[in-house]
């Protein structure tokens, strides 16, 4: 049976038909319809990253926000809506349906959850109702140009003197650091042992001398990358998370909410927008149902991970992780040939935005089977969770 429109999406499936999720997923249909502004819409149909400029996300931000629905993953005693794992999947595929912009995911989704569980009480306090409202915006102090995938090789070099470390060195391929007044990093505190045994785990302001940003244009045209020097700054060791030449157990931490995650939701958004096009040809159409019956497995998955079934959150983090962003660029190779019939269709040039930026975006997900650890990496790891 060939799967039709809104068939592969979430509220289709049958662990849906219980009225309270039917009732949740109506409110926040309703919710969007109201609140999500036109202007953010179609800014978001333009993007051509999962980062978007925080010129739209943080407007949105805001909104949800108002609402108590910036963070539907946090706890309700930090400011989350106290959502069941089911509910946040509702609402992601709901906002991804409705064209909702993502939300800049390296506070929110990235460093909240390991301040969460390696802050003190103070750094909680601090941090997360900032994280929250969208007053810091943050960005990842990860790879160096001699550290990326092989991220235990780095070398940003933390100091001690006094109650401060002193950093010299620096990150590259940092998104976003251009618009980020706080960074997470990963510093270099110890050569002793293992390279894993002496990184440290620091939260950084972006204003503090010595730090300089410079910018990586890509082949998309984007400014999203950076490239970031310290040159003998200054940062108390009061920043630090957990303990000094502990941070490669918080980076691992990290990693399982980078890597793992919701794909499908968006993904099905994006391919359900370019199947109701009838401007393509019979080839091209069984293309798109077939990506469509493959998401709606990624979808299955994804909601076997969030029951704990059958693997630990690692393994399903590196699953989806790969599974995600190859179906990704599968879908942007879709849009590429579906914008080719538009805009031989399209005789008045209106070609919708979301088919404007196909090449763009092509080109910038080249990227995210390496980001967050390459894929062949997390076949690797997958390789040895399961066969020991």
């Amino acid at each position: 049976m060939a799967l039709r429109g809104g068939d592969v999406h979430i509220r289709r499936m049958d662990m849906l038909n219980d009225p309270a999720l039917t009732a949740f997923r109506d409110e926040v249909r309703a919710f969007l319809a109201a609140h999500l502004p036109g202007d953010i819409r179609r800014a978001a149909a333009r993007a051509t990253s999962v980062f978007i400029d925080p010129g739209v996300s943080l407007p949105w931000q805001h909104i949800l926000h108002a609402k108590g629905w910036a963070a539907p993953d946090w706890p309700a005693e930090y400011g989350g809506p106290g959502w069941t794992e089911i509910e946040r999947y509702i609402f992601a595929a709901e906002c991804a349906l409705a064209g909702a912009p993502n939300l800049a995911p390296m506070g929110l989704k990235m460093v909240a959850p390991v301040i969460m569980h390696y802050g003190s009480p103070e750094q909680r306090a601090h941090y997360l109702p900032r994280i929250l409202s969208g007053e810091d915006y943050w960005c990842q102090g990860f790879s160096e140009p001699g550290a990326g995938s092989d991220l235990a090789a780095l070398q940003l070099r933390a100091t001690p003197d006094g109650g401060d470390y002193i950093l010299n060195g620096s990150k590259i391929w940092t998104t976003h650091a251009h618009f980020a007044n706080r960074m997470f990093a990963l510093v270099r505190t110890s050569n002793e042992g293992k390279p894993q045994a002496g990184i440290s785990f620091l939260l950084l302001d972006m204003a503090t001398p010595g730090i300089s940003v410079e910018p990586i244009r890509t082949l998309a045209g984007d400014h999203e990358f950076n490239q970031v020097f310290f040159d003998d700054v200054r940062v108390p060791q009061t920043n630090r998370l957990g303990g000094e030449n502990e941070g490669w157990a918080v980076a691992k931490h990290l990693l399982t909410f980078e890597r793992g995650g919701k794909y499908a939701p968006a993904l099905i958004g994006r391919l359900e927008r370019l199947r109701a096009r009838r401007d393509v040809d019979p080839v091209l159409r069984a293309q798109l149902d077939r990506e469509a019956v493959t998401l709606k497995a990624l979808q299955a998955l994804e909601l076997k991970a969030m029951r704990g079934v059958g693997g630990s959150a690692a393994l399903y983090a590196s699953a989806l992780k790969v599974l995600g962003t190859e179906a990704a660029q599968r879908i942007d190779t879709l849009a590429c040939e579906v914008a080719g019939y538009a805009a031989w269709a399209d005789a008045d040039g209106q070609t919708p935005a979301e088919l404007a930026v196909a090449v763009p975006r092509y080109l910038n997900d080249r990227a995210a089977t390496i980001y967050a650890g390459s894929n062949e990496i997390q076949r690797d790891l997958i390789a040895r969770m399961m066969l020991g």
